[in-house]
């Protein structure tokens, strides 16, 4: 599934002074000279103590020292120039671009007037950080996550930046921020147990943090499963990267593991295989569903910025006892059960399960469970939601739903214009659930039916980002699913 839109590129100007802002400066010089001039003379005429001859050589030895700062100015003004000309570019450094100590660049660049040109340079330092304020980081989106880290067009160069980013349940999920970046080359999956370097799967089951990028476009059909160890990102920025038409990613017993900005689809149940999870360990895979991620009995995990679709199973699902986990700005379409968040009714574990589900699009093609929760606390807040067939949240065992600043378009169905639904479950027993709508936009006759008497401890729980207002659902959502980002240019 294709990303949704890309931003457009935006740059700012460094306050450094063009050579019409130098001439300036020599031109407000030389008429302090002359007005200089002009006192002494008047000095002479008035008090008449001072001799034609010495008022001569005065005026002389001025002059000489008036042109030899021309002179001088002059000289500088095509090598300040230069250096400026460097500095055109964005996001670059003095030492950077002259490669070499930049006090000793800025010393050799000096110019007569300095007091002049500090204050020239605070004035533009200042416009400059007042336009920075406005648009630079924020990017205007009003979306906290993008607006951390899009409107660097070096992106590429400050990948990392992304694991501070995050927000919500899963927001301390640093992936791989404090390991070594692996180039996966090779889109082959052919061995499980002993996959070769340079691919995915020897990526992601190594033990030490890394941070996963892609050399190139590539389409990975993985054999088994790809089962992930702790501190990994998986980063596909940069490059069109698919996991399609075989296994797809199990996040199992381990923490911290960002996945971003992949095409995951067309999922298959695969198992009853050897599968290797670390360098040290493989072992006997039972048969898995066939989700697009599966997150079992795993923390700390946040899942954003993928376009996911038609796999055999979930598309998201998170399970036996798995929690503080980011679902946000990923693109939903063409599957029946999106999002399963809890193992069963009589698995108790999940009491503890928070998720936040923030900034989604789910989109053409959905039919239910956006998510279909249990026991635990869920926070669902400024996603856009635009279709579903059957209802788009639902739940068992009393989960606590806060639902935020979302806009929910009802189909035209008559019968399906519910965003709620208890699922197996008569209204004595759900209508003490704490599930609440708030601030959200219902269209097409869309209405969630609320329950519970609102405790506030249990609506604390499920409360994880402040919500913006549903009329900025729209734009918030625009960039949903994964982005195509390109060198040098914002995503």
């Amino acid at each position: 599934m294709s990303g949704r839109s890309a931003s457009s590129s935006s740059s700012f100007s460094y306050p450094f002074l063009s050579l019409n802002q130098l001439q300036i400066v020599l031109h407000i010089s030389s008429r302090e000279r002359e007005a200089g001039t002009a006192a002494v003379k008047t000095m002479a005429m008035d008090s008449k103590k001072l001799a034609v001859s010495l008022f001569s050589a005065m005026l002389f030895l001025f002059f000489v020292g008036a042109m030899a700062r021309v002179e001088k100015s002059q000289t500088a003004i095509p090598r300040f120039s230069e250096a400026e000309n460097l500095q055109s570019s964005p996001n670059s450094t003095m030492a950077e671009k002259l490669g070499g100590n930049d006090e000793d660049a800025l010393n050799e660049h000096a110019v007569a007037d300095p007091e002049e040109v500090v204050r020239m340079v605070e004035m533009a330092t200042q416009n400059s950080t007042e336009r920075r304020k406005l648009g630079y980081f924020s990017c205007g989106t009003g979306n906290p996550i993008d607006d951390c880290w899009r409107c660097d067009a070096n992106w590429h160069k400050n990948r990392k930046r992304l694991a501070d980013c995050g927000i919500g349940f899963g927001r301390n999920a640093i992936g791989g921020r404090d390991g070594r970046f692996y180039v996966v080359t090779d889109p082959n999956d052919d061995n499980p147990v002993n996959p070769r370097p340079g691919t995915l799967r020897h990526a992601v089951i190594q033990d030490k943090p890394l941070w996963i990028v892609f050399k190139r476009d590539m389409v990975i059909k993985l054999k088994q499963e790809l089962i992930m160890n702790s501190f990994k990102t998986i980063d596909g920025r940069g490059a069109n990267v698919h996991i399609a038409g075989g296994g797809c990613i199990t996040i199992q017993y381990v923490t911290n593991v960002i996945i971003h900005g992949l095409h995951i689809h067309d999922c298959k149940p695969t198992g009853n295989a050897m599968v290797r999870s670390s360098p040290s360990h493989y072992g006997w895979r039972t048969m898995a569903d066939g989700d697009a991620i599966s997150i079992f009995g795993s923390s700390h995990v946040w899942v954003d910025h993928n376009s996911l679709s038609n796999c055999a199973d979930g598309l998201v699902d998170a399970v036996m006892g798995s929690t503080a986990i980011t679902i946000s700005n990923n693109y939903f379409t063409h599957h029946n059960e999106v999002m399963l968040l809890g193992h069963s009714d009589s698995y108790t574990r999940d009491k503890q399960m928070q998720v936040t589900i923030a900034f989604n699009h789910f989109g053409e093609g959905l039919i239910q469970r956006m998510p279909r929760c249990r026991h635990g606390y869920f926070h669902v807040v400024n996603n856009d939601y635009t279709h579903w067939e059957m209802y788009a949240i639902g739940g068992s065992a009393s989960p606590t739903i806060n639902s935020q600043g979302n806009r929910y378009l009802a189909p035209s169905n008559p019968f399906a214009k519910e965003v709620t639904k208890r699922v197996d479950t008569n209204q004595g027993q759900w209508k003490g659930w704490n599930w609440r709508s708030a601030g959200d936009l219902m269209l097409n006759g869309a209405y969630f039916t609320p329950s519970g008497a609102g405790a506030s401890a249990s609506y604390a729980r499920a409360s994880s980002l402040g919500a913006k207002s549903s009329s900025m659902v729209g734009t918030i959502t625009s960039g949903s699913g994964v982005l195509g980002c390109r060198r040098g240019h914002q995503c």
